[in-house]
């Protein structure tokens, strides 16, 4: 029998990643009837998904900590399928929430949204160090590897940002930036409890500014590790036990400088061809500007 391994190759990472969400969950997930107090949170992945759900449901369940997956009490549309859980089953508290990382023409329309968008270099290297250690063997890729061939090769980030901008001044979306949660963490959540329909009293402030600080969220990281999704993981895509799949790391900005000014350049011609020449901005400080 063959010792299970990680992927040495972005090539052979893609085609394990294959087995890990079905299209009949995607499927499912996308056909999700939502109630109109519904809240989904949507950023880009790594772009302050896990942070927003752990604020949401301190908020809605006054700090609730009894979970062993941050997705089990807020659960992945995409994948609820595959992890065996009911979607349309009642939550712990009201409103019912949800994370996706559908863009809004695929997205399941009718309830509320909150969205972050994160600058992509930033967001570029999170999610490397996520998969490295998880689908990818750590050493094997390098971070340029990584942002030229996978990150800049789909250019996921940019449709999805462009998905979602239009959308940012309708009444059912809350669009953040990630840096501005950083600067003001108390004014995040006064105005993600005002979107969501929970009344912000002093002592809730103060808890939620606790549970969802990088302190506190790092000493219970194993709730915010995908611990569903990695079980599946090393089922379906023949991974070893003990994935590093920890969600909660540093919680900053500015990771692109530890790019090579080659990488860094590709960055700004796929800003300027996705963004720039649709949505008009120069670079993504200017986009944030605008919110």
């Amino acid at each position: 029998m063959t010792q299970a391994s990680r992927p040495r190759s972005l090539e052979e990472m893609r085609q394990r990643l294959k087995h890990l969400i079905t299209e009949r969950s995607v499927k499912q997930g996308m056909a999700m009837q939502l109630r109109p107090t519904d809240v989904v949170i949507t950023p880009y992945g790594k772009s302050g998904t896990t942070w927003t759900q752990q604020i949401v449901h301190t908020l809605r369940t006054r700090g609730d900590m009894d979970f062993d997956d941050i997705s089990r009490v807020v659960p992945w549309l995409e994948t609820s399928a595959d992890l065996g859980l009911d979607l349309q089953a009642e939550q712990k508290a009201i409103p019912r929430a949800f994370k996706s990382h559908l863009g809004w023409g695929q997205v399941p329309h009718g309830g509320r949204y909150i969205n972050v968008v994160r600058d992509p270099g930033d967001a570029a290297v999170s999610m490397f160090k996520f998969q490295e250690g998880w689908f990818l063997e750590p050493g094997a890729v390098t971070v340029d590897e990584f942002i030229k061939e996978e990150f800049l090769r789909t250019r996921n980030y940019y449709k999805h940002l462009r998905s979602w901008w239009p959308r940012r001044h309708d009444d059912d979306v809350l669009f953040l930036a990630y840096e501005h949660m950083l600067a003001d963490p108390e004014k995040t959540i006064t105005r993600i409890a005002e979107f969501i329909g929970v009344t912000l009293d002093d002592n809730l402030l103060a808890m939620t500014l606790e549970h969802s600080s990088i302190e506190f969220m790092l000493q219970h990281k194993d709730r915010f590790d995908d611990a569903l999704l990695r079980a599946r993981s090393e089922v379906v895509c023949d991974l070893p036990p003990g994935s590093d799949s920890a969600k909660v790391r540093v919680g900053k900005a500015g990771a692109k400088v530890t790019l090579a000014s080659a990488t860094r350049q590709m960055m700004v011609d796929a800003w300027q061809e996705e963004i720039g020449e649709t949505l008009g901005f120069l670079d993504y400080p200017a986009l944030v500007s605008a919110l």
